[in-house]
């Protein structure tokens, strides 16, 4: 598997949507007269993950707007996004720390780029009741709805029918992501959120991904009609949704890290115990049979602390 890849599209000029609703840089609002929910299509969590942003901006620039309710749309990490340098193309992914960790944190003092502009965001965020969160891969592989760990968001997922893979997990030990922000994260309450990784950033195939993730999730909610939705939007749908449990996110000690092979993402070993690498030294075995590697990052140079490889079954 490769660890980079070329830039197939070009990146869009947002600048332009920088006055956005209430003061708020980069949110646009925009109401129906008839009654329905507060749907939110957030993309640029990371400021390298550029499919979500072509196709918020075409939204914005069709003046694509709700039959029912409220629809909120959102650049987040634009001071990454601006950053963006082709010659190092990861380093853009944020400023000073991941936006998509720092949603526990909110209402403590905001000291980082991330934590202001999530603050600055909060408003929007709280008032939403569903929300699709558009994210890309920094290595070639499927596109995975990440529906979180409850019921509703797997509901959610197949109710859309794509992609092939809804993965349900916990999120990350380092912080709460959006999506598992407030009411999304609670199982009694009826707000919802799904977080769609489309494939390897800047591959073009992850912005087909994404306008056809956006189609399905504002017909399914209710504020467009499918006849709103951009003309070669939707694709066609897989003939069957799996879920997958992530069960273990193995995470190298010192970032001494040996993958035994190149790992390919959604990959299923068939056998338990395979050894998959070695951390220090250590022996990293599958602890099941037909285990499946979800997001790998073994394929690249690793730091103390980073996730290798999540492991899960089908269910």
């Amino acid at each position: 598997m490769a660890t980079t890849a070329p830039i197939e599209f070009a990146f869009p000029d947002i600048a332009r949507w920088q006055a956005g609703s209430d003061g708020a840089r980069y949110i646009h609002v925009r109401k129906a007269a008839a009654s329905g929910p507060t749907v939110m299509v957030n993309a640029l969590t990371h400021g390298n993950e550029v499919s979500g942003a072509i196709a918020v901006d075409h939204l914005l620039a069709a003046g694509i707007g709700p039959r029912r309710g409220t629809l909120i749309l959102s650049f987040a990490n634009v001071d990454a996004y601006a950053s963006f340098d082709p010659a190092a193309p990861f380093k853009s992914r944020m400023v000073d720390e991941d936006f998509n960790r720092v949603w526990g944190r909110l209402g403590q003092p905001a000291t980082t780029v991330e934590t202001r502009r999530a603050e600055e965001m909060r408003p929007f965020v709280d008032r939403t009741d569903l929300l699709l969160d558009l994210h890309s891969m920094h290595d070639d592989g499927v596109p995975l709805m990440l529906s979180g760990p409850l019921d509703k968001g797997v509901a959610f997922a197949r109710r859309l029918g794509a992609p092939v893979d809804i993965v349900r997990d916990a999120g990350h030990a380092a912080g709460m992501r959006m999506r598992d922000y407030g009411g999304f994260g609670d199982a009694a309450s009826p707000k919802n959120a799904l977080l769609i990784e489309t494939g390897q950033h800047w591959r073009a195939s992850s912005v087909t991904v994404a306008k056809d993730i956006v189609a399905r999730f504002l017909v399914e909610t209710g504020v467009v009609d499918a006849a709103d939705v951009p003309a070669g939007w939707r694709q066609p749908a897989p003939a069957a949704q799996r879920v997958v449990e992530v069960t273990h996110a193995i995470a190298t000690r010192t970032g001494d890290f040996r993958a035994t092979r190149i790992f390919e993402g959604q990959e299923v070993v068939a056998r338990a115990g395979t050894v998959l690498g070695h951390d220090d030294g250590e022996p990293v075995k599958t602890p099941y049979d037909n285990c499946v590697l979800v997001m790998p990052s073994a394929n690249r140079p690793l730091r103390p602390g980073v996730t290798v490889v999540r492991l899960g079954r089908f269910v």
